[in-house]
């Protein structure tokens, strides 16, 4: 999945291959962790088990920082939604968290963050994802993401986390922005250790394969260098397999490397801040009309794209190196399009229409094609939101669930470590 925590979105869509052979449950957390590839199953699993494709487990999230945008929702959550639509699967499982954990990396108001969480949980829901379907949970309502992060941390030589260059440009920010007069004063330890937290969140639910954009390839690598290194310490040698094999362990090692998977999906270009068509639309922005919130009012969205950055050139067109802006605007106008059969438009059938048509004519037209595509998401949020209730339930479920699942390799990796088992 896409992994970018540091801009406010923490998006890792990642699948795990789960011997077909083994049946899967909420129960079984054994299981989950002894079957973690095809590989692993039984001898005896009957061959008809492997003509399916295997079940895939997904697992991504969103900072509860600020209010969720556009970039966000169709960057991400949208994107969930399909993945869920299109499972082909029954076995599939899909957990979508709140990674408040990761939110704390900056400081918070605390007044707002349990709100920021509940609200970025009930748009999960209100956009489309189906509870029967997927799971949705509060990241630090699972606590084997903070115990694996802290035994991963006390492995995680110095110097590899001393080389993150996402962590120099967001201390710089942070120093900037009246957090220190340089790079060390006001930052939290938290910013410099949190890519550990992330390999946690990724090696906790087995994944093989870990969807990334370009700029979290440098974290992913640090996972992988994390797994050589904690198996290379803790799960080598005949002494390690006896101890399992004497507590009824597994002898393989307690985690694999996941790959990079680096996509691009077509009709989900990176969507850019309004106020200027280089930059990412983000929630850190100190301009709200950089940005159009999913929650946004009708008029506020209108006038929001009414005041977006054009340039002076005649006509409207994509990919033209000068008018990053007329770029970015068209693509939202293309995000936003109903189905074909609604009356969607391509493309192609997009630049067609705008070629000779002036920012005066396109802006209208976009913003009323964004607020009649958000209006659903906000009428199901405010239901939602009027039933607390249903939405606490979804998330202990889903923290029950997302929970069975990660205890298992927690429980793994204190055994490696040689922590005292509790008794049973």
């Amino acid at each position: 999945m896409l992994i970018s925590a540091l801009n406010g979105t923490f998006t890792r869509a990642f699948t795990r291959q789960i011997s077909q052979s083994r049946a899967i449950s909420s129960t079984q957390t054994q299981t989950l962790f002894l079957s973690s590839t095809a590989a692993e199953a039984p001898i005896e699993a009957p061959i008809e088990a492997h003509k399916t494709a295997p079940p895939k487990r997904i697992l991504s999230g969103v900072q509860p920082t600020g209010t969720i945008h556009l970039g966000n929702y169709l960057g991400a959550i949208r994107q969930w939604v399909e993945l869920q639509r299109n499972s082909d699967n029954e076995k599939d499982e899909s957990l979508f968290c709140v990674v408040d954990l990761h939110a704390i990396t900056q400081p918070q108001d605390p007044k707002e963050l349990g709100e920021s969480t509940l609200m970025s949980a009930a748009i999960y829901l209100a956009a489309g994802i189906d509870p029967k379907k997927s799971k949705v949970f509060v990241q630090s309502h699972v606590p084997a993401h903070s115990e694996l992060g802290w035994l991963l941390t006390c492995v995680t030589p110095m110097n590899w986390l001393e080389r993150m260059i996402q962590y120099k440009d967001k201390a710089e920010k942070i120093a900037k922005n009246g957090g220190g007069g340089d790079n060390s004063s006001g930052v939290g330890v938290g910013l410099f250790t949190y890519p550990v937290l992330m390999a946690a969140d990724i090696l906790l639910y087995g994944a093989t394969h870990v969807p990334v954009g370009e700029d979290q390839r440098q974290h992913l690598e640090l996972c992988r260098d994390l797994v050589r290194r904690f198996n290379d310490k803790y799960c080598k040698g005949n002494a390690y397999k006896k101890r399992c094999k004497k507590a009824g362990m597994p002898t393989y090692p307690v985690f694999r490397e996941p790959e990079a998977m680096i996509q691009k999906v077509e009709g989900t270009a990176r969507v850019m801040s309004l106020t200027d068509g280089t930059n990412k639309m983000s929630k850190s922005d100190a301009n709200d009309y950089s940005r159009i919130n999913v929650l946004d009012d009708p008029a506020v969205i209108r006038d929001k794209i009414k005041k977006a950055k054009t340039d002076a050139f005649v006509g409207l067109e994509w990919d033209n190196a000068e008018r990053p802006e007329a770029t970015n605007l068209l693509n939202i106008y293309l995000a936003v399009q109903p189905p074909k059969e609604e009356g969607g438009l391509s493309k192609e059938e997009i630049a067609d229409q705008v070629k000779d048509m002036s920012w005066g004519d396109f802006k209208p037209i976009l913003a009323e094609a964004v607020v009649a595509h958000l209006e659903p998401i906000q009428k199901a949020y405010k239901e939602i939101r009027d039933n607390d209730t249903y939405l606490n339930d979804v998330l202990k479920d889903g923290a029950d669930a997302a929970n069975e699942i990660a205890m298992s390799k927690v429980k793994a990796a204190r055994f490696a470590m040689g922590f005292a088992q509790p008794s049973s």
